[in-house]
């Protein structure tokens, strides 16, 4: 299977249901049907998120019988993570100036 793109990790974890997906994922493997029934949704609309995040490469999927077992695979997520980490600092830096400026005004 391809790499996933960037943006495709972004777009998958764009919605939350497929954020709520994720997080009953993150607490170990589910069958779809167990996913299916936390939410007022159709199977369908279901199994959709789960191939936007299947395609994402942040679930994996193997079978049981006529069973569907999804795993969360957090790799991509450090993606995510790594650009958000930039921001973080970036913005960081702006409040520990603006932080200074203010106490130097006050003086």
């Amino acid at each position: 299977m391809a790499r996933p793109r960037i943006g495709d990790v972004f777009r998958a974890v764009a919605d939350p249901t497929r954020r709520e997906l994720l997080d009953r994922l993150s607490a170990g493997e589910e069958s779809m049907m167990n996913l299916a029934d936390s939410f007022d949704m159709s199977l369908p609309a279901v199994s959709q998120h789960l191939k936007v995040l299947r395609e994402a490469g942040l679930v994996s999927e193997r079978r049981e019988g006529r069973k569907r077992i999804y795993t969360v695979v957090p790799g991509p997520l450090r993606e995510i993570s790594d650009w958000v980490g930039h921001y973080q600092h970036f913005w960081q830096t702006r409040l520990d100036k603006l932080g200074q400026h203010l106490r130097s005004k006050k003086e």
